[in-house]
């Protein structure tokens, strides 16, 4: 299993020093930056899996780094701040922190807090995933209906989205046009079958005829398939 990175964005040296021997001591990978700046673009770094961000920190504040963070990365953050005043975490919160503790504080409850967002952005990225077929160099994303072919957006009207996206979750078995016409037309689609076909030729012309390759065949009789 990957180490999971965690950095450290704190000034006062002796917190910093203290929380990355913890850190390292409950098996993660720890780096450490000293001043906002410096936070900010390690944090901007796509191997960063948590950030423990001080609030009052020299050069740029804590709530600054989450505000620049928040523009580009979803990375877990957590606000460490010595006032225990509210409108400080609220702000935090308001500003992409995912959570916040108050120094003092008890490193079990850190190493807690920690662990929970990590599973967290695992629950995320998994579902993320789910929501993304890929075929080759063919990449279909369910949640923005974006396609893209070797990195092109490929410009999809909703039905012929619907159909790929059934195609490409079915991959490598063999669909008939009533299946097909059952499950992105819908059982109440009164309409001929032939449908079908010209769909498949609106696919065929953006995709396996742009880009001479052959993703998308006919089997004779019976209907078509995609295979990866």
């Amino acid at each position: 299993m990957d180490k999971k990175k965690i950095l450290i964005v704190e000034d006062e040296h002796k917190i910093a020093r203290f929380l990355e021997l913890e850190l390292k001591y409950e098996g993660y990978e720890v780096d450490i930056a000293n001043n906002g700046r410096e936070g900010l673009e390690k944090g901007k770094e796509s191997d960063v899996d948590l950030i423990i961000l001080d609030l009052m920190l020299p050069g740029l504040s804590g709530i600054e780094v989450c505000r620049r963070l928040r523009q580009t990365s979803e990375v877990p953050v957590i606000m460490l701040t010595a006032k225990d005043d509210i409108s400080d975490k609220v702000t935090g919160l308001d500003i992409g922190a995912d959570d916040y503790m108050t120094k003092p504080f008890a490193v079990e409850e850190l190493l807690a807090r920690i662990r929970v967002l990590l599973k967290r952005k695992n629950i995320n990225k998994e579902k993320e995933e789910s929501q993304i077929l890929e075929i080759g160099k063919l990449k279909l994303c369910k949640n923005n209906y974006k396609v893209e072919y070797d990195n092109e957006n490929i410009e999809l009207t909703k039905k012929e989205f619907e159909l790929l996206e059934f195609m490409m979750i079915n991959k490598n078995i063999v669909l008939t046009r009533e299946k097909i016409l059952d499950k992105v037309w819908g059982y109440d689609y009164f309409g001929d079958t032939n449908i079908i076909d010209v769909y498949i030729r609106y696919l065929r012309s953006k995709i396996d005829q742009k880009y001479n390759v052959n993703l998308i065949e006919t089997v004779r009789g019976v209907g078509y398939i995609i295979r990866d």
